[in-house]
């Protein structure tokens, strides 16, 4: 109803500055938090504030809105690679955050130094830090069936070739994602050689180095169950996949869900190496209410804001904070030395699915945008799924047809770590 009435308020003319227009994924953050900002901007600064919250599937349908449509959100949440583009294409307004008192400025106080170089990366020549915030991020690789898949299989990239797996191995339905594990392993020995580095990977768009993904891909195609973008974690769960070349954040879900009914299931990144992905809170070119959105995005950085959006959707925050740390010890695991991201944490009891430990985060890499070469990589995946997809793939989709409803009920039980992108470009 708020949304409705903040919505017709702008469209007859009303008071702009009063409305805050967010733009983010679909079950990215804990809506609770909405009408705590607005109390706390009103305490703040005296002035009143209604959020005006919407939310997309795609990022390219977000980007399309502001690039040809010229929608004024405020505030918005793309992928790293859509953060590249819409830097590159001038899209993007530079933050200020001088203008918040140091008291509450909580993007100066939890900063990751991790996370403040990979953003200083995305451009050589421009700082993207200076345009963006990051909200979540995670990496890319084998969730597994441990019943199956041995820790060794699931070691290397190499497993969805694999032909003893065969028929239950799932892959993302996203692109740039998949390109970049396989162009990794394939490039091993380069790598090893240190004629290449990894960051050379993530932007090499050659001829060559599609057609080698290319031609390894249609090699793996006949033995993959299903390209998914949101099912595959669902087909882990039940057993009938037992590989999947998946995100961190979908491999927590996917382990939590499979145990309560008695499947086994792991996360590892590949020995070989993989690519690390990151949303981040960035004011379009085109926003009306630059302050609020200044704020907004501040506040997304308390802590104890960062760690109720975590648990509500069951990724990762990309806030440095000793209380977000804390919040995430459990001695169920083993030590592992995360000083990389929080200063001083070189032994801490966590996660590795949701934080890798250093040796296995130096060994990854951030996916960039390749402008106008984006298309050559769409046209290779339509290449390599075509129109022949595998006998295995319509017995997956007959399968989830037939669970979908099945699925849905399942999925209110849990409101937590069910969030998933659709990073196809």
């Amino acid at each position: 109803m708020l949304a409705a009435l903040c919505a017709a308020l702008v469209s007859c003319g009303g008071d702009r500055a009063s409305v805050l227009k967010v733009y983010n994924w679909s079950d990215y953050i804990d809506e609770s938090v909405l009408p705590e900002f607005e109390q706390w901007y009103q305490e703040q600064t005296g002035e009143e504030i209604h959020v005006v919250y919407q939310t997309f599937d795609i990022n390219e349908t977000m980007l399309s809105k502001i690039e040809k449509g010229r929608e004024d959100y405020d505030v918005v949440c793309p992928s790293d690679y859509i953060i590249e583009r819409m830097l590159n294409s001038g899209l993007l307004q530079p933050l200020d955050f001088a203008s918040i008192p140091d008291s509450v400025n909580y993007i100066a106080l939890n900063k990751s130094p991790y996370i403040q170089g990979v953003f200083r990366d995305i451009n050589p020549s421009i700082d993207a830090n200076d345009y963006s915030v990051a909200y979540m991020w995670g990496t890319t690789g084998i969730l597994y069936n441990t019943e199956e898949v041995t820790a060794e299989e699931a070691s290397t990239w190499d497993i969805i070739r694999n032909p003893k797996f065969a028929g239950r191995v799932l892959i993302k339905d996203a692109p740039r994602d998949v390109y970049g594990p396989v162009l990794i392993y394939l490039k091993q020995e380069e790598l090893k050689a240190g004629t290449v580095t990894l960051q050379d990977l993530m932007k090499d768009s050659s001829d060559e180095s599609i057609a080698a993904v290319e031609a390894y891909l249609k090699e793996v195609k006949e033995g993959v169950l299903g390209w998914e973008a949101d099912f595959g974690k669902e087909q882990m769960t039940k057993g009938r996949g037992v590989v999947s070349l998946n995100w961190s954040g979908d491999a927590v879900w996917a382990i939590d869900e499979a145990a309560e009914v008695g499947v086994s299931l792991d996360y590892v990144v590949p020995e070989e190496g993989s690519t690390v992905w990151f949303d981040g809170w960035v004011i379009p070119k085109y926003a009306k209410n630059v302050k609020a959105a200044t704020w907004f995005i501040d506040f997304m950085c308390r802590p104890d804001i960062a760690i109720r959006n975590m648990e509500e959707t069951g990724y990762v925050s990309s806030n440095g904070s000793l209380e977000v740390l804390e919040s995430q010890i459990d001695e169920e695991f083993e030590p592992q030395d995360l000083s990389y991201f929080f200063p001083g944490a070189d032994s801490v009891c966590v996660n590795p699915v949701l934080y890798p430990g250093r040796e296995v985060i130096e060994r990854c890499a951030l996916e960039h945008d390749w402008g106008a070469d984006t298309d050559k990589l769409l046209a290779m995946w339509s290449r390599v799924k075509g129109d022949s997809a595998s006998s295995w793939t319509f017995i997956i989709i007959a399968v989830t047809a037939i669970a979908a409803l099945a699925a849905v009920v399942a999925s209110r039980r849990k409101v937590s770590r069910r969030h998933s992108h659709v990073r196809r470009k």
